[in-house]
Protein backbone atom coordinates (compact mmCIF):
# COMPACT_ATOMS: atom_id res chain seq x y z
CA UNK A 1 0.00 0.00 0.00
CA UNK A 2 1.37 3.51 -1.25
CA UNK A 3 2.78 5.73 1.68
CA UNK A 4 0.57 8.61 1.98
CA UNK A 5 2.08 12.31 2.66
CA UNK A 6 -0.58 15.27 3.28
CA UNK A 7 -0.11 19.09 3.81
CA UNK A 8 -1.63 21.12 5.71
CA UNK A 9 -1.61 24.73 5.42
CA UNK A 10 -2.27 27.51 7.33
CA UNK A 11 -2.41 31.28 6.22
CA UNK A 12 -0.71 33.23 9.12
CA UNK A 13 -2.91 35.64 11.17
CA UNK A 14 -5.33 35.55 7.55
CA UNK A 15 -7.59 38.75 8.50
CA UNK A 16 -5.08 40.93 10.28
CA UNK A 17 -2.26 39.87 6.94
CA UNK A 18 -5.32 40.88 4.55
CA UNK A 19 -5.83 44.03 6.02
CA UNK A 20 -1.44 44.96 6.28
CA UNK A 21 -1.80 44.02 2.59
CA UNK A 22 -4.38 45.91 1.54
CA UNK A 23 -2.53 48.86 3.52
CA UNK A 24 0.57 48.57 2.45
CA UNK A 25 1.87 47.11 4.90
CA UNK A 26 4.32 44.17 6.34
CA UNK A 27 2.13 42.11 9.24
CA UNK A 28 5.32 40.66 10.72
CA UNK A 29 6.03 43.89 11.57
CA UNK A 30 3.06 46.34 12.08
CA UNK A 31 0.99 46.21 15.23
CA UNK A 32 -2.73 45.75 13.82
CA UNK A 33 -5.82 43.83 15.12
CA UNK A 34 -8.99 43.34 13.49
CA UNK A 35 -11.87 44.02 15.85
CA UNK A 36 -15.25 46.32 15.38
CA UNK A 37 -14.65 49.83 17.03
CA UNK A 38 -18.77 50.13 17.42
CA UNK A 39 -18.35 47.37 19.68
CA UNK A 40 -17.65 47.61 23.34
CA UNK A 41 -14.08 47.36 24.70
CA UNK A 42 -14.91 43.58 25.93
CA UNK A 43 -15.26 42.79 21.78
CA UNK A 44 -13.09 39.92 20.54
CA UNK A 45 -10.15 40.55 18.40
CA UNK A 46 -10.97 38.46 15.51
CA UNK A 47 -7.08 38.48 14.62
CA UNK A 48 -4.03 39.71 15.21
CA UNK A 49 -0.64 40.49 13.35
CA UNK A 50 2.40 38.12 14.23
CA UNK A 51 3.79 41.44 15.27
CA UNK A 52 1.32 42.05 17.63
CA UNK A 53 1.71 38.18 19.22
CA UNK A 54 6.07 39.16 19.56
CA UNK A 55 4.74 41.56 21.78
CA UNK A 56 2.61 39.47 23.92
CA UNK A 57 -0.99 39.97 22.55
CA UNK A 58 -3.08 36.74 22.29
CA UNK A 59 -5.04 35.93 19.53
CA UNK A 60 -8.83 36.32 19.92
CA UNK A 61 -7.84 38.16 22.63
CA UNK A 62 -10.38 41.45 24.10
CA UNK A 63 -9.41 44.37 22.83
CA UNK A 64 -9.29 45.96 26.81
CA UNK A 65 -6.52 43.31 27.61
CA UNK A 66 -4.56 44.92 25.12
CA UNK A 67 -1.63 46.37 27.14
CA UNK A 68 -2.45 50.23 26.93
CA UNK A 69 1.42 50.97 26.15
CA UNK A 70 1.02 49.38 22.55
CA UNK A 71 0.03 51.35 19.80
CA UNK A 72 -2.08 49.65 17.33
CA UNK A 73 -4.11 49.54 14.05
CA UNK A 74 -7.69 48.74 14.65
CA UNK A 75 -9.08 48.20 11.31
CA UNK A 76 -12.69 47.04 11.32
CA UNK A 77 -13.47 43.27 10.05
CA UNK A 78 -14.35 43.25 5.85
CA UNK A 79 -15.61 39.29 6.00
CA UNK A 80 -16.23 39.56 2.02
CA UNK A 81 -12.64 40.99 1.27
CA UNK A 82 -11.65 38.14 3.29
CA UNK A 83 -13.60 35.29 1.56
CA UNK A 84 -12.25 37.07 -1.90
CA UNK A 85 -8.48 36.16 -0.70
CA UNK A 86 -9.78 33.05 0.55
CA UNK A 87 -10.93 31.90 -3.03
CA UNK A 88 -7.63 33.67 -4.89
CA UNK A 89 -5.52 31.47 -2.56
CA UNK A 90 -7.70 28.16 -3.28
CA UNK A 91 -7.05 28.94 -6.91
CA UNK A 92 -3.59 28.93 -6.47
CA UNK A 93 -3.69 25.71 -5.28
CA UNK A 94 -6.04 24.25 -7.68
CA UNK A 95 -2.89 24.83 -9.97
CA UNK A 96 -0.59 22.55 -7.73
CA UNK A 97 -3.81 19.79 -7.05
CA UNK A 98 -6.80 18.90 -7.92
CA UNK A 99 -10.04 19.70 -5.69
CA UNK A 100 -10.42 16.16 -4.88
CA UNK A 101 -7.24 16.08 -3.03
CA UNK A 102 -7.90 19.30 -1.13
CA UNK A 103 -10.16 19.58 2.02
CA UNK A 104 -11.16 23.08 3.11
CA UNK A 105 -10.61 22.77 6.80
CA UNK A 106 -11.76 26.62 7.57
CA UNK A 107 -11.45 29.92 5.73
CA UNK A 108 -7.59 30.38 6.27
CA UNK A 109 -6.68 26.19 6.28
CA UNK A 110 -6.60 23.45 4.21
CA UNK A 111 -5.63 19.95 3.74
CA UNK A 112 -3.93 18.49 1.10
CA UNK A 113 -3.34 15.00 -0.08
CA UNK A 114 -0.20 15.46 -2.28
CA UNK A 115 0.91 11.63 -2.53
CA UNK A 116 0.16 10.87 -6.18
CA UNK A 117 1.63 14.27 -7.07
CA UNK A 118 5.22 14.56 -5.81
CA UNK A 119 6.58 11.98 -8.66
CA UNK A 120 4.61 14.39 -11.19
CA UNK A 121 6.93 17.25 -10.21
CA UNK A 122 9.65 15.43 -8.81
CA UNK A 123 9.40 16.77 -5.06
CA UNK A 124 9.41 16.40 -1.43
CA UNK A 125 6.61 16.98 0.47
CA UNK A 126 7.88 19.69 1.93
CA UNK A 127 8.82 20.91 -1.39
CA UNK A 128 5.70 21.12 -2.78
CA UNK A 129 4.17 22.75 0.06
CA UNK A 130 6.71 25.08 0.27
CA UNK A 131 6.44 25.85 -3.63
CA UNK A 132 2.52 26.34 -3.22
CA UNK A 133 2.69 28.74 0.32
CA UNK A 134 5.72 30.60 -1.75
CA UNK A 135 3.37 31.16 -4.75
CA UNK A 136 0.62 32.93 -1.99
CA UNK A 137 2.82 35.23 -1.11
CA UNK A 138 4.42 36.31 -4.34
CA UNK A 139 1.09 37.04 -5.66
CA UNK A 140 -1.02 37.77 -2.66
CA UNK A 141 1.33 38.95 0.14
CA UNK A 142 -0.15 36.28 2.18
CA UNK A 143 2.33 34.47 4.60
CA UNK A 144 1.36 30.58 5.60
CA UNK A 145 3.03 28.17 7.77
CA UNK A 146 2.80 23.98 6.98
CA UNK A 147 2.84 21.10 8.27
CA UNK A 148 3.81 17.85 6.47
CA UNK A 149 2.87 14.29 7.98
CA UNK A 150 2.19 10.69 6.55
CA UNK A 151 -1.74 11.11 8.00
CA UNK A 152 -4.04 14.07 8.38
CA UNK A 153 -3.35 14.05 12.15
CA UNK A 154 -0.07 14.42 11.63
CA UNK A 155 -0.45 17.17 8.83
CA UNK A 156 -2.27 18.50 11.69
CA UNK A 157 0.32 18.36 14.51
CA UNK A 158 2.97 19.26 12.63
CA UNK A 159 1.44 22.60 11.65
CA UNK A 160 0.10 23.47 14.90
CA UNK A 161 2.84 22.48 17.11
CA UNK A 162 5.83 21.71 15.26
CA UNK A 163 6.06 24.44 12.74
CA UNK A 164 6.22 27.29 14.91
CA UNK A 165 9.30 26.29 15.81
CA UNK A 166 11.23 25.79 12.58
CA UNK A 167 12.90 28.51 10.47
CA UNK A 168 10.76 28.22 7.60
CA UNK A 169 7.32 27.53 8.88
CA UNK A 170 6.98 23.94 7.84
CA UNK A 171 6.69 21.20 10.53
CA UNK A 172 7.46 17.38 9.31
CA UNK A 173 6.03 14.35 11.33
CA UNK A 174 6.09 10.37 10.59
CA UNK A 175 4.28 8.01 13.43
CA UNK A 176 8.35 7.53 15.09
CA UNK A 177 9.69 11.11 14.82
CA UNK A 178 5.94 11.89 16.80
CA UNK A 179 6.15 9.42 19.48
CA UNK A 180 10.19 10.45 20.13
CA UNK A 181 9.59 14.23 20.41
CA UNK A 182 6.34 14.94 20.85
CA UNK A 183 4.63 12.24 23.95
CA UNK A 184 6.41 14.50 26.17
CA UNK A 185 5.04 17.80 25.17
CA UNK A 186 2.80 20.11 27.46
CA UNK A 187 0.19 21.54 27.70
CA UNK A 188 -1.53 18.46 26.20
CA UNK A 189 -3.98 21.17 24.85
CA UNK A 190 -1.99 21.75 22.05
CA UNK A 191 -3.35 18.50 20.48
CA UNK A 192 -5.72 18.85 17.72
CA UNK A 193 -9.43 17.68 19.59
CA UNK A 194 -7.85 18.03 22.93
CA UNK A 195 -10.14 20.79 24.62
CA UNK A 196 -10.07 21.72 28.31
CA UNK A 197 -12.38 19.59 29.26
CA UNK A 198 -10.50 16.96 27.95
CA UNK A 199 -7.34 17.76 29.37
CA UNK A 200 -9.10 18.52 32.79
CA UNK A 201 -10.80 14.88 33.25
CA UNK A 202 -7.09 13.23 31.96
CA UNK A 203 -5.63 15.57 34.46
CA UNK A 204 -7.72 14.15 37.31
CA UNK A 205 -6.35 10.29 35.81
CA UNK A 206 -2.87 11.95 36.73
CA UNK A 207 -2.19 12.23 32.81
CA UNK A 208 -0.46 15.06 31.42
CA UNK A 209 0.84 14.34 28.33
CA UNK A 210 0.32 12.18 25.26
CA UNK A 211 2.71 9.71 26.18
CA UNK A 212 0.59 9.37 29.42
CA UNK A 213 -2.61 8.14 27.34
CA UNK A 214 -0.23 5.09 26.23
CA UNK A 215 0.87 4.08 28.78
CA UNK A 216 -2.83 3.72 30.87
CA UNK A 217 -4.90 0.99 30.44
CA UNK A 218 -7.34 0.91 27.77
CA UNK A 219 -10.40 -0.66 29.35
CA UNK A 220 -10.26 2.45 31.83
CA UNK A 221 -9.39 4.91 29.10
CA UNK A 222 -12.59 3.23 27.59
CA UNK A 223 -15.00 3.54 30.72
CA UNK A 224 -13.89 7.16 31.00
CA UNK A 225 -13.90 8.51 27.71
CA UNK A 226 -16.75 5.62 26.24
CA UNK A 227 -16.15 5.69 22.16
CA UNK A 228 -14.15 8.75 22.50
CA UNK A 229 -11.07 6.71 24.12
CA UNK A 230 -10.46 5.32 20.08
CA UNK A 231 -10.02 8.53 19.26
CA UNK A 232 -7.27 9.44 22.04
CA UNK A 233 -5.53 6.12 21.87
CA UNK A 234 -5.38 6.30 17.79
CA UNK A 235 -3.60 9.88 19.00
CA UNK A 236 -1.34 8.95 21.08
CA UNK A 237 0.24 6.43 19.13
CA UNK A 238 -0.10 9.28 15.97
CA UNK A 239 -2.21 6.66 14.23
CA UNK A 240 -5.35 8.07 12.20
CA UNK A 241 -7.20 5.87 9.86
CA UNK A 242 -9.16 8.76 7.96
CA UNK A 243 -8.13 9.37 4.64
CA UNK A 244 -8.94 12.14 2.23
CA UNK A 245 -11.06 9.56 0.10
CA UNK A 246 -12.99 9.06 3.48
CA UNK A 247 -13.83 12.52 3.67
CA UNK A 248 -14.98 12.98 0.01
CA UNK A 249 -17.22 10.09 0.25
CA UNK A 250 -18.67 10.69 3.31
CA UNK A 251 -22.51 11.22 3.64
CA UNK A 252 -23.85 12.41 6.78
CA UNK A 253 -27.22 10.54 7.93
CA UNK A 254 -29.36 13.35 8.94
CA UNK A 255 -29.27 16.91 7.69
CA UNK A 256 -30.11 19.74 9.41
CA UNK A 257 -29.70 23.79 9.05
CA UNK A 258 -29.23 26.24 11.84
CA UNK A 259 -29.06 29.77 12.91
CA UNK A 260 -28.04 31.46 15.92
CA UNK A 261 -26.74 34.76 17.26
CA UNK A 262 -25.37 36.43 20.25
CA UNK A 263 -27.34 39.16 21.21
CA UNK A 264 -25.24 42.52 21.76
CA UNK A 265 -27.12 42.83 25.48
CA UNK A 266 -29.93 41.43 27.13
CA UNK A 267 -32.79 41.00 25.62
CA UNK A 268 -36.14 40.91 27.28
CA UNK A 269 -38.78 38.30 26.96
CA UNK A 270 -41.20 39.70 24.38
CA UNK A 271 -38.47 41.32 22.17
CA UNK A 272 -36.86 37.86 22.79
CA UNK A 273 -39.71 36.48 21.01
CA UNK A 274 -38.90 38.63 17.90
CA UNK A 275 -35.87 37.33 17.48
CA UNK A 276 -36.57 33.61 17.32
CA UNK A 277 -39.50 34.88 15.07
CA UNK A 278 -37.30 36.54 12.76
CA UNK A 279 -34.51 33.64 12.63
CA UNK A 280 -37.49 31.30 11.67
CA UNK A 281 -37.89 33.42 8.92
CA UNK A 282 -34.61 33.41 7.13
CA UNK A 283 -34.55 29.74 7.99
CA UNK A 284 -37.98 29.13 6.00
CA UNK A 285 -36.58 31.37 3.16
CA UNK A 286 -33.26 29.37 2.83
CA UNK A 287 -35.02 26.10 2.98
CA UNK A 288 -37.41 27.35 0.46
CA UNK A 289 -34.55 28.77 -1.72
CA UNK A 290 -32.48 25.00 -1.47
CA UNK A 291 -35.68 22.80 -1.99
CA UNK A 292 -35.13 21.88 1.60
CA UNK A 293 -37.84 20.90 4.29
CA UNK A 294 -38.23 19.77 7.77
CA UNK A 295 -39.90 17.82 10.34
CA UNK A 296 -39.10 19.95 13.39
CA UNK A 297 -37.40 22.61 15.19
CA UNK A 298 -35.37 23.28 17.81
CA UNK A 299 -34.40 25.57 20.15
CA UNK A 300 -32.06 26.80 22.32
CA UNK A 301 -32.16 29.95 24.39
CA UNK A 302 -29.67 31.03 26.91
CA UNK A 303 -30.41 33.67 29.37
CA UNK A 304 -27.78 36.40 30.68
CA UNK A 305 -24.41 36.37 31.52
CA UNK A 306 -24.85 37.84 34.69
CA UNK A 307 -27.27 34.78 35.80
CA UNK A 308 -25.88 31.32 36.29
CA UNK A 309 -28.78 29.36 35.15
CA UNK A 310 -28.88 26.22 32.74
CA UNK A 311 -30.43 27.09 28.98
CA UNK A 312 -33.66 26.78 28.16
CA UNK A 313 -34.00 23.75 25.24
CA UNK A 314 -37.08 21.86 23.68
CA UNK A 315 -38.29 20.91 20.35
CA UNK A 316 -41.50 21.23 18.26
CA UNK A 317 -42.56 18.87 15.46
CA UNK A 318 -45.24 19.36 12.18
CA UNK A 319 -47.31 16.26 11.07
CA UNK A 320 -45.98 16.88 7.31
CA UNK A 321 -42.23 17.88 6.36
CA UNK A 322 -42.33 21.66 5.72
CA UNK A 323 -40.62 24.70 4.59
CA UNK A 324 -43.57 27.09 5.31
CA UNK A 325 -42.77 30.23 7.15
CA UNK A 326 -46.88 30.05 7.80
CA UNK A 327 -46.46 26.87 10.41
CA UNK A 328 -42.94 27.17 11.25
CA UNK A 329 -42.71 30.91 12.74
CA UNK A 330 -45.68 30.49 14.59
CA UNK A 331 -44.45 27.16 15.60
CA UNK A 332 -41.06 28.52 16.73
CA UNK A 333 -42.79 31.35 18.89
CA UNK A 334 -44.95 29.00 20.70
CA UNK A 335 -42.11 27.04 21.42
CA UNK A 336 -39.89 29.86 22.98
CA UNK A 337 -43.29 30.89 25.26
CA UNK A 338 -43.38 27.02 26.32
CA UNK A 339 -39.62 26.98 27.42
CA UNK A 340 -38.20 29.78 28.52
CA UNK A 341 -38.61 31.53 31.59
CA UNK A 342 -40.20 35.25 31.13
CA UNK A 343 -38.96 36.86 33.94
CA UNK A 344 -35.38 36.07 33.13
CA UNK A 345 -33.45 38.16 30.45
CA UNK A 346 -31.86 36.08 27.39
CA UNK A 347 -28.43 36.47 25.53
CA UNK A 348 -27.87 33.58 23.02
CA UNK A 349 -30.37 32.28 20.57
CA UNK A 350 -30.24 29.03 18.42
CA UNK A 351 -32.39 27.63 16.26
CA UNK A 352 -32.30 24.23 14.42
CA UNK A 353 -34.25 22.62 11.71
CA UNK A 354 -33.43 18.92 11.77
CA UNK A 355 -34.35 15.99 9.79
CA UNK A 356 -33.86 18.41 6.78
CA UNK A 357 -34.62 16.19 3.49
CA UNK A 358 -35.48 17.44 -0.28
CA UNK A 359 -39.02 18.77 -1.13
CA UNK A 360 -41.03 16.51 -3.09
CA UNK A 361 -42.55 18.68 -5.38
CA UNK A 362 -44.61 15.86 -7.57
CA UNK A 363 -46.91 15.80 -4.86
CA UNK A 364 -47.64 17.05 -1.49
CA UNK A 365 -50.02 15.10 1.10
CA UNK A 366 -52.47 17.32 3.29
CA UNK A 367 -54.34 17.01 6.31
CA UNK A 368 -58.23 17.11 6.38
CA UNK A 369 -57.35 21.07 8.18
CA UNK A 370 -55.10 21.68 5.23
CA UNK A 371 -55.94 25.30 2.88
CA UNK A 372 -54.36 24.10 0.12
CA UNK A 373 -54.70 27.71 -1.28
CA UNK A 374 -53.18 29.42 1.73
CA UNK A 375 -50.05 27.41 1.41
CA UNK A 376 -49.71 28.35 -2.47
CA UNK A 377 -50.11 31.70 -1.49
CA UNK A 378 -47.24 31.58 1.26
CA UNK A 379 -44.94 29.96 -1.52
CA UNK A 380 -45.42 32.68 -3.63
CA UNK A 381 -44.60 34.97 -1.76
CA UNK A 382 -41.80 33.54 -0.07
CA UNK A 383 -40.32 33.05 -3.79
CA UNK A 384 -40.92 36.42 -4.57
CA UNK A 385 -38.87 37.50 -1.76
CA UNK A 386 -36.05 35.30 -2.69
CA UNK A 387 -35.95 36.79 -5.79
CA UNK A 388 -36.06 40.26 -4.99
CA UNK A 389 -32.94 39.63 -2.33
CA UNK A 390 -31.38 37.88 -4.94
CA UNK A 391 -31.50 40.96 -7.61
CA UNK A 392 -31.67 43.81 -5.12
CA UNK A 393 -29.83 42.45 -1.47
CA UNK A 394 -30.87 40.75 1.31
CA UNK A 395 -32.29 44.12 3.03
CA UNK A 396 -34.25 45.02 -0.17
CA UNK A 397 -37.61 43.23 0.84
CA UNK A 398 -38.39 42.83 4.40
CA UNK A 399 -41.25 42.35 7.13
CA UNK A 400 -42.57 45.11 10.00
CA UNK A 401 -41.00 42.91 12.74
CA UNK A 402 -37.79 44.00 11.41
CA UNK A 403 -37.97 47.51 11.96
CA UNK A 404 -38.69 46.92 15.59
CA UNK A 405 -35.83 48.67 17.92
CA UNK A 406 -34.65 45.61 19.07
CA UNK A 407 -35.46 43.24 15.78
CA UNK A 408 -31.40 42.53 14.10
CA UNK A 409 -32.13 40.76 10.71
CA UNK A 410 -31.63 43.90 8.65
CA UNK A 411 -27.96 44.34 10.34
CA UNK A 412 -27.75 40.94 10.50
CA UNK A 413 -28.02 40.92 6.43
CA UNK A 414 -25.05 43.23 6.59
CA UNK A 415 -22.84 41.00 8.52
CA UNK A 416 -21.23 37.26 7.37
CA UNK A 417 -20.84 35.13 10.40
CA UNK A 418 -21.76 37.96 12.53
CA UNK A 419 -19.36 40.47 11.75
CA UNK A 420 -19.59 43.76 9.19
CA UNK A 421 -19.21 42.51 5.30
CA UNK A 422 -17.57 45.49 4.08
CA UNK A 423 -19.24 45.97 1.73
Amino acid sequence: MKKRMYLCIDLKSFYASVECVERGFDPMTTNLIVADPERSEKTICLAVTPAMKALGVKNRCRVFEIPKSIEYIMAEPRMQKYIDYAAEIYAIYLKFVSKDDIHVYSIDEVFVDVTDYLSLYGMTAKELGIKMMTEVFEKLGIRATCGVGTNLYLAKVALDITAKHSSDFVGILDEETYCKTLWTHRPITDFWRIGRGTARRLESMGIYDMGGITRCNEEYLYKKFGIDAELLIDHAWGREPVTMADIKNYKPKSNCLTSGQVLMCDYGFEDGRIIVKEMMELLCLDMVEKGLVTKSITLYVGYSNTLNMEPARGSAAVDIPTNADSQLVPLAAELYGRIVNPLHPIRRVNISCNGVTEEKKEYVQLSLFDDSTEKEKSRKIQNAIIGIKKQFGKNAVFKGIDLGENATTLERNRQIGGHKSGE
